[in-house]
């Protein structure tokens, strides 16, 4: 006869998901050979009637609680109701938390779910670079209408740097190259004048940048690409094009990609 042994029982208590507190104690399980361990993970917890159903249901279970809760009113009111009703109780990062305040001489937050909204951040950025990416050059016209800025300029006038230099502030980028010979793309004309910035240069300027972009390929820096009356058509042809946009221009000739990009965010801040 084979004798019936119960499963252990943690329950992960949080403020918020509760995915810190749940690995924390999945790598101690680990140092007992044990995947027999059950994990019961009750998150979001704001208020002192959920605590008391989890500190019942620990104690008929023979359970115990490891927590992450942060805001003070509710840790405490855990602590004490764990405490009368012996059940084991671990705070997981409290004991952090206080050292860390003792250290630095700093309250901490208390704030719940700051962890994971440091993730989001992240991915938005990662989402925001993806879409740089795929919509950099005009390659799609469809992310025009997607976007949070759209870039439009002849080619050099740092289109692709700049919508990755915006993507890392988590915003998406579509740019637009302007060809004289290519009728721009119509969602052009459908997204929000305020979405859109025209960047202007010298044509002294983008005959140099060119030159140099040709000598660095091996070619011939005398081409059409850096001929001064094709440079000055391109322009011409800007102009018309961001003045039927009506969209804000952005001198690009002697800023860095770092000064242009600050004065689009301070801009685009200011708009939302």
């Amino acid at each position: 006869m084979t004798e019936n042994i119960q499963r252990p029982i943690v329950y992960v208590v949080s403020d918020s998901v509760g995915e810190t507190a749940e690995l924390v104690v999945k790598a101690a399980a680990s140092q007992f050979n044990s995947t027999n361990i059950e994990i019961r993970r009750v998150p979001y917890v704001e208020d002192e009637q959920t605590i008391n159903e989890v500190v019942a249901l620990a104690k008929d279970n023979h359970a115990i609680i490891g927590y992450t809760l942060v805001i003070p009113r509710i840790k405490e009111h855990l602590e004490k109701k764990a405490g009368s009703e012996g059940v084991p109780a671990i705070d997981i990062v409290g004991p952090m938390i206080n050292q860390m305040a003792d250290i630095f001489k700093k309250l901490p937050r208390n704030e719940p779910g700051l962890v994971h909204k440091l993730d989001e951040e992240y991915f938005r950025k990662v989402e925001a670079i993806e879409f740089a990416v795929k919509y950099d050059d005009g390659r799609d016209p469809r992310g025009i209408l997607k976007s949070d800025i759209v870039l439009v300029g002849v080619s050099r006038t740092s289109k692709t740097p700049l919508s990755q230099y915006l993507a890392l502030k988590r915003l998406k980028v579509a740019n637009v190259p302007i060809v004289p010979e290519v009728e721009p793309p119509e969602e052009l004309f459908q997204v929000s004048k305020s979405k859109c910035y025209g960047l202007r240069i010298s044509p002294e300027k983008l005959n140099d940048i060119r030159r140099e972009r040709l000598k660095a390929l091996g070619l011939d820096d005398q081409a059409n690409y850096a001929n001064m009356d094709r440079i000055k058509a391109e322009l011409e042809y800007f102009d018309k094009v961001v003045d039927k946009l009506g969209c804000k221009v952005v001198d690009v000739s002697n800023k860095a990609v770092e000064e242009t990009a600050n004065y689009i965010l301070n801009i685009h801040k200011n708009r939302i």
